[in-house]
């Protein structure tokens, strides 16, 4: 009996055991719960009815658990004295239904929207004086 349908074997990162082996064309639903977070690489091996092999991979990056955010620090930063930071960690839940409490991380108001509050303030104050002097 000879085969008619290509082969394919799907292994993560270097492991040598493949997480699936499947005869073609499939759907595979790959978990990325049981997988640790950062980077990855899905290689797909696949076994043709004429005995030829091919490979691929595909790197990709899972992120499954709570996003980080911080304010006050960034990349690569040159720091000096004490800092000041806000930090949140919240997660995507259970993807069915959205929930806001912790989703949104609050931040401080840029240097610029101040002076445009002030400049208008100042620009408030100084056409109610000048227009109370005219009348």
């Amino acid at each position: 009996m000879t085969k008619d349908k290509s082969k394919v074997f799907l292994f993560i990162d270097d492991d040598p055991v493949p997480i699936a082996e499947l005869d073609t064309p499939i759907v595979f639903d790959l978990d990325t719960q049981k997988l640790a977070d950062g980077e990855h690489v899905l290689k797909i091996v696949s076994h043709s009815p004429a005995g030829r092999e091919g490979i691929r991979k595909i790197p990709f990056t899972v992120a499954n658990g709570p996003a980080i955010r911080i304010e006050g620090l960034k990349d690569k930063d040159v720091v000096d004295g004490t800092l000041s930071l806000m930090i949140n960690a919240y997660d995507k839940g259970n993807q069915k239904s959205f929930i806001i409490n912790g989703s949104e991380t609050p931040q401080t108001i840029p240097f610029w929207i101040w002076v445009i509050i002030i400049l208008f303030t100042g620009w408030a104050v100084y056409y109610e004086i000048t227009s109370a002097n005219i009348q």
